[in-house]
């Protein structure tokens, strides 16, 4: 399966990591529906060709994906939504409105629930928009002088699509501050309510860190990385007792101890060897 043609993304594979570059320099990587819909469009194949959906580290295109990096080409990592397609929004149908609200939320959803561990790297702004992307993401990189912000309320709306997703990330308090103050935050304030993990001095700091997560993860199981999700998505959503919950948890842990890859990670743990999906194991299948 063959990437997406893209006219606003630059796309990286290396090995199992993909780099998602925002190309749209000139307006500060805005968001406009071609930039949405190839963002849509290469999560979806990037998900189909994950090593934690297919279960396997490679096919044969070469290996499979376990690491998705966003990042912003140009001066910043995402202004929003593209002035133009506000300006639309204005003179759109409430059901015109509604088919461009699910469409952001593809993209949100699609980020937020990748197979993948996704990595943001985060300068300049992110806005609006640029702010749900770093939210649905699972590690988040900054550089020193980087501001965040919920600024649909400076428009008189409210940020709704992305809400989830920074809800989840920060809290109900800090959402709501952020989502009725919609001013820019810096990284001190951002990483202290969680809404990114990692400040660097530079650009060359940041990357140097990315490609340490990188090499962090690419020594867990690929699908114990995608299955995490589906466990904190189960301990998001319960709604039974706790005598249930342990069942659950009980229920899941055997499923993946009995799993191809639970049983290689025990093994090789107990054979003093590197598991096949690690780098230094030369695994390949």
């Amino acid at each position: 399966m063959n990437a997406p043609a893209c006219d606003h993304l630059l796309l990286q594979v290396d090995g199992p990591v993909l780099r998602v570059g925002l190309a749209r320099e000139a307006v500060f990587n805005a968001l406009n529906v071609q930039l949405i819909t190839e963002l849509c469009e290469v999560l979806e194949w990037s998900a189909a060709r994950s090593a934690g959906r297919t279960g396997s580290l490679s096919d044969e295109n070469g290996a499979c994906f376990r690491l998705l990096v966003l990042h912003g080409l140009g001066k910043h990592f995402c202004a929003g939504a593209d002035i133009g397609m506000m300006r639309d929004a204005g003179a759109r149908t409430v059901d015109e409105n509604r088919e461009d609200s699910a469409r952001l939320d593809r993209l949100f959803h699609g980020l937020w629930s990748h197979p993948c561990y996704t990595i943001a790297v985060l300068h300049g702004v992110a806005l609006g928009g640029g702010a749900g992307l770093i939210a649905a993401c699972d590690h988040v990189v900054a550089v020193e002088g980087a501001r965040v912000a919920l600024s649909e309320g400076k428009l008189g709306i409210l940020p709704a699509v992305i809400g989830p997703y920074v809800y989840r990330r920060v809290g109900s308090a800090a959402f709501r501050r952020l989502a009725m103050h919609a001013g820019r935050v810096g990284t001190a304030e951002a990483q202290r309510i969680g809404l990114l993990e990692d400040v660097h001095p530079t650009a060359d700091d940041a990357w140097t860190a990315v490609d340490a997560i990188v090499s962090e993860v690419l020594t867990t199981g690929p699908s114990a990385v995608t299955t995490a999700k589906e466990l904190t998505l189960g301990f998001d959503r319960w709604s039974g007792s706790d005598e249930d919950l342990r069942t659950w948890t009980l229920d899941f842990t055997s499923r993946m101890r009995g799993s191809d890859e639970g049983q290689e990670g025990l093994s090789a743990f107990l054979e003093k060897r590197p598991q096949r999906w690690r780098p230094d194991a030369g695994g390949t299948s």
